[in-house]
């Protein structure tokens, strides 16, 4: 994705003070989150590589801290490299996954993507349980594309489907903080800049191969 910043931000930090957990929030907070999904999360159906139909907001983003990628199954550049990478994110959060860091991929080409392809795909890159893969309706998925930031301003660089799937989306919907990656940094970094979306409390996976540093500033 063309000009995006290691740090750019969705939106904007709701509250100057820091928050422990993912407590409720107060009023004001509530009604920015409110905002803030009302612009940026459709809450549109979509359907999971395990044929669950889920909604993108209540299901999958409300009170969650999140990763999100844009991918298809048939994409012969950059998406099998960065779907492995992303494995070995998985695998360093361990147990994380799926519990309290949900890791989503949404397909780009949902008319040939179905729930079966995207459990085959799921399957070839020994996906672990916790990540969901995601299809939708192609007109629902391309508003949610460009909501969630993967989008260019030239409408012809915007078109070519292969310049959404290089950057990942994280963040931490309860304290509205959103970031992006790119989706071939080194997997320690990745997963570094996730664990600062939940605050000093946890800055190290509980499980997984090697141990991710203590602290993480802002930059």
């Amino acid at each position: 994705m063309a000009n995006v910043k290691r740090r750019e931000m969705l939106v904007k930090f709701a509250a100057a003070r820091q928050q422990r957990g993912l407590s409720p929030a107060p009023a004001g907070e509530q009604a920015s989150r409110e905002a803030t999904q009302a612009r940026y999360f459709p809450n549109v159906e979509l359907t999971t590589h395990e044929g669950k139909k889920v909604r993108f907001y209540d299901d999958l983003i409300k009170d969650k801290i999140v990763v999100i990628n844009f991918m298809y199954a048939q994409c012969e550049g950059i998406c099998p490299g960065i779907t492995a990478n992303l494995v070995k994110v998985q695998k360093i959060l361990g147990d994380r996954i799926g519990r309290d860091i949900f890791m989503y991929s949404i397909t780009l080409k949902p008319e040939e993507d179905s729930p079966k392809e995207l459990q085959h795909y799921v399957e070839m890159h020994r996906v672990k349980p916790g990540w969901l893969f995601l299809t939708g309706k192609p007109d629902e998925i391309d508003m949610l594309r460009r909501k969630l930031g993967f989008s260019d301003t030239n409408p012809k660089l915007d078109k070519d489907k292969s310049n959404h799937i290089g950057m990942v989306r994280y963040g931490n919907e309860p304290r509205q903080w959103w970031a992006m990656c790119p989706g071939q940094a080194h997997a320690e970094w990745i997963v570094s800049s996730i664990l600062w979306m939940d605050g000093p409390k946890r800055q190290q996976p509980q499980t997984g191969s090697r141990t991710v540093g203590e602290t993480r500033t802002r930059g």
